[in-house]
């Protein structure tokens, strides 16, 4: 138990270039689990270990290790912060108990931060927020607490005011204590307490009063002893701050410079304070009642050493001595060479090794008990299942997995690499289900899905650099739908005699948008409203999975058909010739003859953007951001630095990153994440429209 108190499991997650992983170096070296400062700028970030991520200088896959701070076992996972790889974070917080929010001191927040906001929220995951980059200039970290509020409506509150700004920043004065922290020696290892600065006084005493009346909110006991102008212990402002941050109420901010070395320490002090432990967390699960079949909640208990194991896989990852499976441990322990029940399938599984993770090395266990976060050899699964120690135990909140918006089609160079390619295409689809990888039945081309230009890119040059394999790839590919937009009626009838028995099924009904008012995350509502027994309900089956069949590829353009509402309501049935078989023929049939008369329109994805350049390079920016067909939603200036969020469709955003380079002279840089699906302008839906049709060729050439 008292282990289990003492454990933390945090993840760091910003928008891209807000220093995480500059943070989770400073963390690695300041809890001596590195003695050396690694930089992402020159490659050396421990945590940024693929040959990749060190030449891009992003994070592009999640890292995990685990260090130790004081009394408390911290394990850590590093996260990216670009859009197209946000499925590592998205599994990532699925497991962590608590997160650290890392914010620009300049930028504030962000587009990415937005998104994290709604996976934290998503999960239930408390966090802490740390404004960094406050040596650069620009830096305000009232500002940032404003859109905190205003932006992702939590109760941000500065534990911590700077001391100096920009290139002046030298340390924080901590609100709580009323102590100057500063960092000394070459590296900010050496932590110094002294008063606050004359200087600071005022402000210190009108920040510590605005935390005080924020924390009040939170305590009755806190709100008397301010009302009746008592003095506060430091335990008490402790325990309020804890007890709303793990109700997910409060959000403590804190400050500093992380390439500075400035105000980590603190911040590691904050993440063992007010984080919770696993014990904090009671973990849900669900499991069905052998007696009336029924779905129920059940609480797990983390310190309950001898309860059935429950652990569940979040990320898959091949490397030359195996497939490494990260598992985090909600109960129970998992020992080597124990085998374990996949709750999906009921195939029992032997655990052959336990790895502890440090970025890509590793140190192996015999056992690992409950609150652990370790990779595993020995199972086949994919990401999200979960593995008990009993059969049919309990099954866990899944991990939330985005559709993929944009798709290229990908094949070898040589011919005989085309094996190769197979099996790494396999390989990284298990290990990123925002992946996904089909055949196109008319061209046969390998068509590859992704969730951005820079996704596909990370894997197309991981194939040539891990597989030895040259691919060519053909310029990106919007994934469009169709769907309709005016309710018709249709009435068709499907017969055929060859001698025997033939075959006849009639089928009559609507065929109409799914209404706005009528509540449903589906993308296809079938409705069943047959009456007097003209259509025997046992075919009805047989007609919902045609026309489900038949969504995939759209009469309009081939394109996947969202937001079809189909009702049966008459036809008829032949005592002899009517069959499963008929009935999916005809509706098929009725599907491909009569889509167009509901005057399909064509939905594209539209993108969010968000844009920073200097000033002076605004109205270009802007103009050619129009000629995208993209509309500007906000504007933002700060200095001499211009913010512009924006909504633009997919398909006119290829290539923009060079654009927005040479028009901003190298120093703009963008940002983008899926916003929603909207209807593309007649124009360009016929030419789309023409253009797909050119590309089906009846005869293919070179089958063998």
């Amino acid at each position: 138990m008292s282990d289990l108190r003492n454990l933390r499991n945090i993840g760091i997650s910003a928008h891209i270039d807000s220093g995480k992983t500059t943070l989770s170096e400073r963390i690695l070296f300041y809890t001596g689990r590195t003695h050396k400062l690694g930089e992402v700028h020159d490659g050396g970030a421990t945590m940024d270990h693929m040959e990749l991520e060190q030449e891009r200088g992003i994070t592009i896959t999640s890292a995990a290790t685990r260090v130790q701070w004081g009394a408390s076992t911290i394990n850590l996972i590093d996260t990216p912060g670009h859009v197209d790889f946000t499925v590592e974070v998205e599994r990532s917080l699925r497991v962590l108990d608590g997160a650290v929010l890392v914010l620009c001191s300049v930028g504030g927040v962000q587009a990415q931060s937005l998104t994290i906001d709604r996976q934290m929220k998503r999960y239930a995951v408390p966090r802490l927020a740390f404004i960094n980059k406050m040596d650069r200039v620009g830096a305000n970290p009232r500002r940032v607490v404003r859109q905190l509020h205003d932006k992702l409506d939590c109760d941000a509150v500065l534990m911590q005011i700077p001391i100096g700004c920009e290139q002046n920043f030298e340390g924080v004065v901590d609100l709580i204590t009323g102590k100057a922290i500063y960092f000394d020696g070459d590296q900010g290892e050496i932590v110094r307490y002294e008063d606050v600065p004359e200087n600071l006084r005022d402000e210190y005493e009108t920040s510590r009063q605005e935390m005080l009346e924020a924390l009040s909110m939170y305590s009755d006991e806190l709100m008397e002893a301010l009302l009746e102008e008592k003095p506060i212990a430091e335990e008490v402002i402790h325990d309020v701050i804890k007890r709303a941050t793990l109700a997910r109420q409060l959000t403590p901010v804190f400050v500093g410079s992380a390439y500075r070395n400035k105000g980590v320490q603190p911040l590691l002090d904050a993440i063992v304070r007010y984080l919770p432990s696993p014990i904090d967390r009671e973990p849900v699960a669900f499991t069905v009642d052998k007696e009336t079949g029924e779905e129920k909640q059940i609480r797990l208990d983390p310190a309950a050493e001898d309860a059935p194991t429950v652990a569940m896989a979040f990320k898959i990852v091949e490397d030359p001595y195996g497939t490494l499976t990260f598992m985090r441990i909600y109960q129970g322990n998992l020992v080597k060479g124990e085998s374990y029940y996949n709750q999906r399938t009921g195939k029992k599984e032997r655990i052959s090794r336990i790895f502890r993770m440090h970025a890509d090395q590793r140190v192996e266990l015999e056992s690992a008990s409950a609150g652990d976060i370790v990779a595993v050899i020995g199972l086949d699964c994919s990401s999200g299942e979960n593995y008990c120690s009993t059969p049919g135990y309990c099954t866990l909140e899944s991990i939330f997995v985005p559709e993929p918006v944009i798709q290229i089609a990908v094949k070898p160079v040589e011919t005989r690499d085309a094996d190769k390619l197979a099996k790494a295409l396999y390989r990284f689809r298990k290990e990123d289900p925002t992946l996904t990888v089909k055949v196109d039945p008319e061209s046969g081309e390998t068509l590859v899905a992704g969730m951005g230009e820079l996704h596909l890119d990370v894997y197309i040059e991981r194939i040539r650099r891990e597989y030895k394999v040259e691919v060519e790839t053909s310029a990106p590919k919007v994934n469009y739908r169709e769907a309709p937009t005016v309710g018709i009626s249709f009435d068709t009838k499907h017969k055929k005699q060859s001698g025997g028995s033939g075959q006849y099924a009639h089928i009559c009904g609507t065929m109409s948008p799914i209404p706005e008012d009528e509540e449903t995350k589906e993308l296809f509502v079938f409705e069943d409203k047959i009456t007097g027994g003209v259509i025997p309900s046992n075919y009805i089956p047989a007609i919902e999975k045609a026309y489900r069949s038949s969504l995939e590829k759209g009469p309009l353009a081939g394109y996947p058909v969202v937001n079809l509402k189909i009702v049966v309501n008459d036809g008829s049935y032949h005592a002899v010739d009517s069959s499963d078989l008929a009935f999916r023929i005809c509706a098929q049939t009725s599907l491909r003859e009569n889509f167009n008369r509901t005057k399909p329109a064509l939905l594209e994805p539209i993108m969010k953007i968000e844009i920073e350049c200097p000033e002076n390079f605004q109205g270009g920016v802007v103009g050619d951001l129009a000629s995208r067909r993209g509309v500007i939603t906000a504007t933002e200036t700060s200095g001499a630095t211009c913010r512009l969020v924006g909504e633009v469709p997919l398909s006119e955003t290829f290539g923009y990153s060079s654009t927005l380079r040479g028009m901003t002279q190298g120093q703009g840089v963008f940002s983008m994440e899926f916003l929603k699906y909207k209807r593309v302008p007649q124009a360009i839906q016929d030419e789309i429209v023409r253009e797909r049709n050119s590309q089906k060729s009846p005869t293919p050439t070179n089958k063998r």
